[in-house]
């Protein structure tokens, strides 16, 4: 009996597909007809950098910039915004009846009281990320918020970088299917934490960074519930800081499977990888670290490989207040609200949870960070 031939997986047998153009999807930022209100910054810190750069590159009405440490609004207004008011009160910069936005940069636990002022006050709000450490808390401000007319959202940046932004419209414009498994990693070195604020984060590996991607891994998985997440963590024996860099992390659905890994002591070959597998396609991004990726869709026509423009942090801080500001303007939940942010936050939980307790969890069944 003769043998069937061998399929072929080499780069060749992939060369031989039948390539296609890639479909021009709407991945990019996109601003308001009309609607560049005032916006103020509270918190001036080293990310601010980055966020003011992509406001300034957009035409955004920075007016006001506040840090209790004056000297850093200082700096970031003689870089980025000569023109705008400097306060070391956030309740100054509140007071302002001009001001309709506010994007609020500091660390969780102060920035809840910042974010209850604000709507109080009646601004619309950008909320740095990680959003809360208290689902509770994170209802009760979604809650307020409403009650006052005020659209909240949180500052996850990653759903604007250019292949996630790309891969997020390709599903939802059902060119893969329903998603039946996704599969996120990244290698990359993250020992510059040692010595600052951010070493002393427990997890600061599965919640303060991997919160990018659970918040997209959501977003790919669209209305699909995770049932269980089952997560480690180690610590490596070359790493610097306290906490571990090494994390994985399996979560189950009823008719889908994900899994991501974080391998942050990497100081050779880095590398940043997304398969997502749907019931009529494929998407695959890879490159050497998170703002440099290549993005290609497989499906029956062939491979398409779209030309991206843009980078994470100048698309990821454009896009985020192009959002909120969007929604304002169209006068709808922005889709970064942080109703929908819960979610991702859910399953963060779990997964510090899960790698503390050494079992599988129930996203939603911890309501709070495990510290």
């Amino acid at each position: 009996m003769a043998k069937k031939p061998a399929r072929n997986y080499t780069a060749a047998g992939v060369a031989r597909s039948k390539i296609f153009a890639a479909p021009a999807l709407p991945y990019l930022p996109q601003d308001p007809a009309r609607y560049n209100p005032p916006i103020g910054l509270i918190g001036c810190g080293g990310i601010t950098t980055k966020h003011l750069a992509a406001y300034k590159a957009a035409g955004y009405n920075v007016v006001a910039l506040c840090n209790r440490t004056i000297a850093k609004a200082r700096a970031r207004q003689r870089e980025f915004f000569p023109q705008a008011a400097v306060y070391s009160d956030y309740r100054d910069l509140l007071k302002r009846d001009d001001i309709e936005v506010v994007d609020i940069t500091t660390h969780p636990t102060e920035r809840v009281g910042l974010i209850k002022a604000a709507i109080a006050a009646r601004k619309h709000i950008l909320s740095q990320k990680p959003f809360v450490t208290d689902l509770g808390v994170g209802q009760k401000l979604v809650d307020l918020a409403d009650s006052r007319g005020v659209k909240l959202a949180v500052n996850q940046n990653g759903r604007w970088a250019p292949h996630f932004a790309w891969m997020r419209k390709a599903i939802a414009a059902n060119l893969i299917g329903q998603p039946n498994s996704a599969h996120l990693s990244v290698h990359w070195d993250h020992n510059w934490i040692k010595g600052t604020p951010f070493e002393s984060i427990r997890h600061i590996l599965l919640y303060d960074f991997a919160i990018h991607w659970f918040d997209i891994l959501t977003c790919f998985m669209g209305s699909q519930t995770p049932r269980r997440v089952f997560s480690s963590t180690a610590v490596s024996p070359s790493q610097r800081p306290k906490p571990a860099l090494l994390g994985q992390v399996l979560i189950e659905y009823d008719h889908a499977q994900a899994s991501l890994v974080f391998d942050a002591d990497v100081r050779f070959g880095p590398d940043a990888r997304s398969y997502i597998s749907g019931t009529s396609g494929t998407l695959i991004a890879r490159g050497p670290s998170i703002t440099e990726q290549n993005v290609t869709l497989h499906t029956a026509k062939g491979i398409a490989t779209p030309k991206l423009r843009g980078e994470w942090f100048t698309n990821g801080f454009h896009g985020t207040m192009a959002e909120l500001l969007l929604a304002i303007e169209q006068r709808r939940e922005p889709s970064h609200s942080a109703r929908d942010n819960l979610r991702s936050l859910a399953l963060c939980f779990a997964a510090c949870a899960s790698a503390d307790r050494k079992r599988p969890v129930v996203p939603g069944s911890v309501r709070k960070l495990p510290q």
